[in-house]
């Protein structure tokens, strides 16, 4: 099988990593390399070395093991001693005699120019930061082929299980009705208390228990009492469609409305809710990328911001037994949900990175195309001048919600890429509700992820 192959390979060669970032997923990785077979995380980049120092240090490796380095020099001759190195400095870390570069600053400007420079220095790339592979991911997929090297999305990271679960579906000849995430947090819902809590919000909801399932009802009714009854927590994020968007351009699907439908669900009602309308879901035809708001009780199962897909039941009988056996059949029995309820970042990354180094092989398919550009629209009146922040957690921008529209050149009239525009000035005040365009930013002078758009533009001739 191919595991055991990659296994068995993994026992011959150990593959020597490069973590550029050290956040959460860095520390993940980090931390799991130590027990992984043929893995070795040899450097790891952090803007304050401190934190790359921690997140080795978290992995069991005693403070003489680490060594910071400035220098080239300096970083071979650590390697040379068989210590791990940190540096601020990801272009010299980039230069080292390493296998792997595995990109996860969430920056997308940053990430633009690691991967840039990690496929000129003949490294293969692991991309984490979707921020980037959002804009600039198909030049890179196809500029690392013609190279001979992998430029891969990553296990553990929800589009590269999703691409995964959507193959294999294909493989099975099965026909892919939606394919889809559930969202980063559970809306929670205790009857006793007559609220549902996401994270840190919770609203009130007196009346929801009759909106707690489906039961004999159309689904569009359902799903959209639910959603304003909750319009207190926020039910789209600019990240869900980024993910969504790589999976789309990777597997040829598509979104069924631009902001995504992102209903509140319940697991067993799947099935039920994103399938096309014809056979009673919301959808408005098939083949589409979907994320869900995982509707549960306290004492349920999480999907944990898994991924799944949704499937034409064509052969009744077998999914009737299935059915009897547990697995999510729709009331009609016309499709079913298949699903992964797990996404482990960094603690399962080493099937991809291995993978890549030892197969020379990617975590998705071949043929990645730029399909699909995440974009934003005004939710409030912005003026010029106004510089648009990618900030927090999910790297949103205040005052500009996302869609998920066809990919066009990024210029004029034409809507800007989500994170192009990010950290960039308005040129002119832009009213509450409209997409913003090129021409409504002042573009930088000097953007490596500016520059590659407009390589993979000509490269793919896109509009």
């Amino acid at each position: 099988m191919y595991l055991e192959s990659l296994h068995r390979l993994a026992r011959q060669r150990t593959v020597r990593a490069l973590v550029i970032g050290a956040g959460e997923y860095g520390f993940s990785f980090i931390a799991q390399s130590r027990r992984t077979p043929g893995l070795t995380v040899s450097a790891a980049h952090a803007r304050r070395v401190e934190r790359g120092v921690a997140a080795f240090k978290h992995a069991g490796l005693p403070d003489e093991a680490v060594a910071v380095c400035e220098t080239r020099g300096q970083a071979e001759a650590a390697l040379g001693a068989g210590r791990v190195v940190v540096s601020s400095d990801a272009l010299m870390l980039i230069q080292l005699p390493l296998d792997i570069v595995v990109e996860s600053t969430g920056a997308p400007e940053a990430a633009a120019i690691h991967a840039d420079a990690a496929l000129g220095h003949g490294k293969h790339v692991a991309m984490v930061s979707k921020e980037a592979d959002s804009v600039v991911g198909a030049l890179f997929q196809r500029r690392a082929r013609a190279a001979g090297l992998v430029y891969t999305p990553v296990d553990g990271d929800q589009p590269s299980l999703l691409m995964q679960l959507t193959m294999w579906a294909r493989l099975l000849g099965l026909e892919v009705l939606c394919a889809g995430k559930a969202s980063e947090y559970d809306f929670v819902f205790d009857p006793a208390a007559g609220r549902v809590t996401s994270l840190d919000r919770s609203v009130d909801v007196p009346g929801f228990a009759p909106l707690w399932d489906l039961g004999g009802r159309p689904v569009r009714g359902v799903v959209r009492a639910r959603a304003e009854a909750l319009a207190a927590i926020p039910q789209h994020t600019v990240p869900d469609l980024v993910e969504m968007g790589l999976v789309a351009n990777a597997m040829g699907l598509a979104p069924d409305v631009p902001a995504f439908h992102a209903p509140v669900v319940r697991t067993p009602e799947i099935a039920d809710v994103l399938v096309p309308a014809e056979l009673g879901g919301l959808l408005g035809g098939r083949g589409r990328v979907e994320v869900v708001n995982l509707l549960r009780r306290p004492d349920e199962a999480s999907l944990a911001g898994g991924v799944f897909v949704v499937v034409r039941c064509e052969d009744r009988r077998s999914w009737e037994v299935l059915r009897a056996k547990g697995h999510v059949v729709s009331r009609s029995g016309d499709a079913a949900m298949v699903y992964r309820p797990s996404h482990l970042l960094g603690v399962e990354s080493a099937t991809t990175v291995l993978a890549a180094v030892l197969e020379g092989r990617s975590s998705g398919p071949e043929d990645v195309r730029p399909r699909f550009d995440v974009v934003g629209r005004t939710t409030k009146t912005l003026h010029a001048g106004a510089v648009l922040t990618a900030a927090g957690h999910h790297h949103e921008i205040e005052g500009v919600e996302g869609l998920l529209l066809p990919a066009r050149r990024a210029e004029g009239a034409n809507p800007l890429p989500f994170y192009l525009m990010a950290d960039n000035p308005l040129a002119r005040d832009v009213p509450a509700g409209s997409v913003i365009t090129a021409e409504m930013v002042r573009q930088p002078e000097d953007s490596t992820l500016w520059r590659l758009r407009r390589e993979m533009e000509e490269a793919f001739g896109l509009d």
